[in-house]
């Protein structure tokens, strides 16, 4: 096996630990401390790689300008917001079902570069789209009447809308932080992948930490002492959520990103295990129908 393809899977299994240590949290605390662990606690592993790459690889420092600030501000802020509703998403349906809604991230990423930075769309991505859409529609009635009615108007129900505005928040941050990264290379000696995507890493991990550790001294104190009281499974939340992104990162710097991104929705597989064995959570055939079309829209955009 390819090394790239044994830290692709190994990065989707942290990453799907990283949403299941999530949501235990929320039955600990709220939905603002659950998401804060992710980022809060990331920190001093997002740091340590840094200072690797740096100081024992002897990769060059980027130096930032505009764009990598606008783009990285934008990026942090879209997925404070998107882990926020993945979280919420987790208390409403079932961890497979909210972790499936998360996964329209890549092909409304297709439609975001799109529709904002004037990437082409061609018949692939459109059908892509088209068949992650009818996975929503059928995870959004798989537990009411399966009528024509009901699915044409599946898609504005509060968790369809919610599953949605999660995927494209992800899919905002996802073309922001590519944006961000991007802008580092013309600081370089020559573009460096690992390095360009640890600064950018680094920057937004600390400031989303400082933003919501801002908001919940101002607004929810209490917040923090549950954090403080939930501390081993919050540090291996923030453990296992940056190994993630290192490993990410790594395997876009040995094969082509699609093919990573790809290979990456073996994730659900992990979901619906920790669905069944962890949470002992039921689905339906319809959810498991429909979770396998959001990710066939995904190997339509990825593989095509």
């Amino acid at each position: 096996m390819e090394l790239w393809v044994t830290i692709t899977i190994a990065s989707a299994f942290l990453q799907n630990m990283r949403s299941v240590f999530q949501k235990h949290l929320k039955g600990q605390m709220g939905t603002t401390g659950a998401t804060f662990v992710r980022f809060g606690f990331g920190v001093p592993f997002a740091l340590l790689y840094l200072v690797f790459l740096s100081r024992g690889l002897g990769h060059p420092l980027p130096v930032p300008g505009r764009a990598f600030f606008f783009w990285a501000i934008a990026g942090g802020l879209s997925q404070i917001a998107a882990t926020f509703l993945l979280v919420h998403l987790f208390s409403l349906r079932n961890f497979a079902v909210g972790s499936a809604y998360s996964r329209t991230e890549a092909a409304l990423a297709a439609l975001v570069a799109f529709l904002v930075l004037g990437e082409r769309l061609d018949l692939s991505g459109f059908a892509a789209i088209m068949v992650s859409l009818a996975g929503v529609m059928l995870v959004s009635v798989a537990r009411t009447d399966v009528t024509l009615k009901s699915l044409v108007l599946s898609v504005f129900t509060p968790t369809a809308r919610l599953g949605l505005a999660c995927g494209l928040l992800f899919a905002l941050s996802s073309v922001s932080y590519s944006s961000a990264s991007g802008s580092l290379a013309a600081s370089l000696p020559r573009p460096d992948a690992m390095m360009q995507a640890a600064f950018t890493l680094v920057f937004v991990i600390l400031l989303q930490t400082l933003l919501m550790l801002g908001w919940m001294l101002a607004r929810d104190p209490g917040e923090l002492r549950r954090i403080r009281g939930a501390w081993k499974v919050s540090l291996a939340t923030g453990f296992v959520g940056a190994t993630a992104s290192f490993g990410w990162f790594t395997a876009m710097t040995l094969q082509h990103p699609a093919l990573v991104r790809a290979l990456a929705q073996v994730e659900i597989l992990f979901s619906f295990a920790s669905t069944v064995l962890v949470f002992r959570e039921r689905m339906n055939r319809l959810e498991v129908i429909g979770c396998l079309l959001i990710v066939a829209g995904i190997l339509i955009l990825f593989l095509t």
